[in-house]
C-alpha cells in the first residue's frame, strides 16, 4: 500500500453528511488548512457492525478531539443519502442518530483509491470485460492530517478489526507534543510523559531508566 506519511494528503471534492442531517454537495478538508487538525477514516459500510461501533466511539470522544483542535471526518463508498438515512435511524434501530462530525460520500471510489485503502481493483477478464477484482469498500484506514495539509500517521485495518479511537487520541497527543516541545516520543509515550531530546546522551538516559 501507498505511505502518505510525510506527505501532502490527497485532495476531494465530495458529497457529505454534516451536522448529522445536512447534506452538502461539495465537502472538502480544504476549509482546515492552517486552522485544525484532522482525522480523517474510511470504514467499509454503512448498515454494517462493526463500523457503527467505531463511528459512535468517535463521536463519544469528540469533544477530547475538539479540546485538541482536531476534526474528525468519516468517509465511506457509500451515498449520501445512505449517510442520511443511516444518522437519522435510532441506535435500537441499528442507526448512528446522535454523529454530528461529517461523513463523506465516495461512490465514485477515487478518495478511496487515491488514500490506497480500497480492497480490490478493476480488471479486465479474458474476454475484455471490465471486472472488479476484491471487495468494492474501503479498508478501516486512519489518517492524521496536520493543519498544513500533511499526512503525520496512518494504520489500516482489515475490515473485521474494529480501530481504538484512544490510540488516534494518543497519536494525537504525541504529535502535538513533539510540535511544541521538539522532543521525539519513545515507545508506548503517553501524554503527560516526558520526551526524548536527540541525542545519544537523551537516549542512553531513557534507556536507563526503563
Amino acid at each position: 500500500m501507498a505511505v502518505l506519511v510525510g506527505k501532502k494528503a490527497p485532495k476531494f471534492n465530495a458529497p457529505a453528511v454534516v451536522d448529522g442531517s445536512t447534506i452538502v454537495n461539495d465537502f472538502s478538508l480544504d476549509p482546515y488548512l492552517g486552522k485544525k487538525y484532522v482525522i480523517f477514516y474510511f470504514y467499509p459500510a454503512d448498515f454494517t457492525f462493526v463500523c457503527p461501533t467505531e463511528i459512535l466511539a468517535f463521536q463519544k470522544k469528540i469533544e477530547e478531539f475538539e479540546s485538541r483542535d482536531v476534526v474528525v471526518v468519516g468517509c465511506s463508498v457509500d451515498s449520501e443519502f445512505s449517510h442520511w438515512k443511516w444518522l437519522q435511524t435510532d441506535l435500537k434501530d441499528g442507526g448512528i442518530k446522535s454523529v454530528k462530525y461529517p461523513l463523506v460520500a465516495d461512490q465514485s471510489k477515487t478518495i478511496s483509491e487515491n488514500y490506497d485503502v480500497l480492497a480490490g481493483e478493476w480488471d479486465y477478464n479474458e474476454e475484455g470485460e471490465a471486472i472488479y477484482r476484491g471487495i468494492p469498500q474501503a479498508y478501516r484506514g486512519l489518517f492524521l492530517i496536520d493543519r498544513e495539509g500533511i499526512v503525520r500517521h496512518q494504520v489500516v485495518n482489515d475490515m473485521p478489526l474494529g480501530r481504538s479511537v484512544e490510540e488516534a487520541i494518543r497519536i494525537i497527543d504525541a504529535w502535538q507534543f513533539f510540535e511544541e516541545n521538539g522532543e521525539v516520543c519513545p515507545a508506548n509515550w503517553k501524554k503527560g510523559d516526558s520526551g526524548i531530546k536527540e541525542t545519544q546522551e537523551s537516549i542512553a538516559s531513557y534507556l536507563n531508566s526503563i
